[in-house]
């Protein structure tokens, strides 16, 4: 038996809604080149502006022109600037509290202010999420399952309560829903359909949290979108930036230093080989890992598949960052959450191993995962 790789970047067969053409190559370095070859961005760009004119209110009324959705990240920052600087619109940032954040992060979230945006942090019940953290973590494999849900509901929220109708996202992961123009924008036709299925809930819903551990309907309240009939009457809607301008991370990351961002200067994100995404969340580490386990890629081939279809790394050269880095078990991620957690390592351990794929990594003959020296998991099937 053997695992499939794309023939142009480093991504295995199981990853999730990913397939192959007859010649190997992944539907990711197809949309890719679709991207760089096919793509008409100045077409794109006139149609932003057209969306953005249409909902950017006149000077001598007061209000926002659109929302921002942020973690302070390089992406969120970039986002911010982008709208504020180079649109001239007067943007509200809204940030959905991560789970444990960094110093680093929380550094990266207060510059937002600093570049002049007016900036809504939302602070969460911290037992009542602890509490889902643990049971998500239990029950699909995700510490961070509640998160994937405020990041998303808040900045809806907020958006009704304050009637901002446009939401600007970032990088478009999702290509069927495509971009609007702007009689797609005014029927609102991206709105709460994208909002629910981007989400990563692995076929948990927040209803399914009622009860965990006495957590009651009314304490989910932050975790509900808004009634439908509220979303059509605000019109709420989202666009992504990256689906009207070339969205290349690296070099965006360049402008927001500029404007105060800050990397990991002390080495690489613990899972891969870079310094500038995931700097807010200390356990981000296991986030990443949680998906190695199942799949058989983590984060430093995401990298590394981004870097060889921008033309910065050969195949030969990922191939090698992703030995190095990927599926190293997250230590610091992991001692992060057993201090949030209460629970101990050998539970953590018991929970990752009962995610963890025995088809892609190597199994004892007590049925036991084998592990180095190191004690990391030994996989089956190398990059071909």
């Amino acid at each position: 038996m053997e695992l499939r790789y794309c023939k142009k970047c480093v991504f295995p067969e199981t990853k999730p809604d990913l397939f192959f053409n007859e010649e190997g190559v992944c539907s990711a370095c197809i949309a890719s080149e679709e991207k760089n070859v096919n793509i008409d961005w100045g077409k794109r760009e006139k149609e932003f502006y057209e969306i953005i004119n249409f909902y950017k209110k006149p000077e001598n009324e007061i209000g926002y022109d659109c929302l921002i959705p942020v973690s302070g990240g390089k992406d969120s920052t970039y986002q911010a600037y982008f709208m504020k600087v180079v649109c001239g619109l007067n943007p509200l940032c809204v940030c959905f509290e991560t789970t444990d954040v960094t110093t680093l992060g929380q550094k990266n979230l207060d510059n937002l202010s600093k570049m002049g945006i007016d900036v809504i942090h939302f602070k969460k019940n911290h037992e009542v999420y602890r509490k889902m953290v643990v049971e998500s973590f239990k029950r699909v494999g995700d510490e961070m399952w509640p998160n994937h849900i405020g990041i998303f509901t808040i900045p809806v929220m907020i958006a009704v309560k304050m009637n901002i109708p446009l939401i600007i996202w970032g990088e478009n992961p999702q290509q069927e829903y495509g971009g609007p123009n702007l009689d797609s924008v005014k029927n609102r036709i991206l709105n709460r359909k994208w909002l629910e299925e981007f989400g990563g809930l692995l076929g948990n819903r927040i209803q399914d949290m009622i009860g965990v551990d006495g957590i009651t309907k009314k304490e989910l309240t932050p975790y509900f979108y808004p009634p439908d009939e509220d979303i059509e009457r605000v019109g709420i809607t989202g666009i992504f930036l990256g689906h009207y301008f070339f969205w290349d991370a690296r070099k965006q990351l360049e402008i927001v230093k500029r404007y105060g961002f800050l990397v990991k200067e002390d080495g690489p994100v613990e899972g891969t080989y870079t310094n500038y995404e995931n700097l807010d969340e200390k356990l981000v580490g296991l986030h990443d890992y949680l998906k190695y386990v199942k799949y058989g890629f983590g984060r430093a081939s995401d990298h590394a598949c981004i870097d060889i279809r921008n033309n910065r790394l050969s195949r030969d050269e990922a191939i090698n960052l992703v030995s190095q880095f990927d599926g190293k078990y997250p230590r610091f991620a992991v001692e992060s959450f057993i201090k949030y957690s209460g629970m101990t390592k050998e539970e953590i351990d018991i929970i990752i191993d009962s995610y963890t794929n025995p088809v892609i990594f190597t199994v004892n003959e007590d049925g036991s995962f084998k592990r180095d020296s190191e004690g990391n998991l030994i996989k089956n099937f190398a990059i071909k």
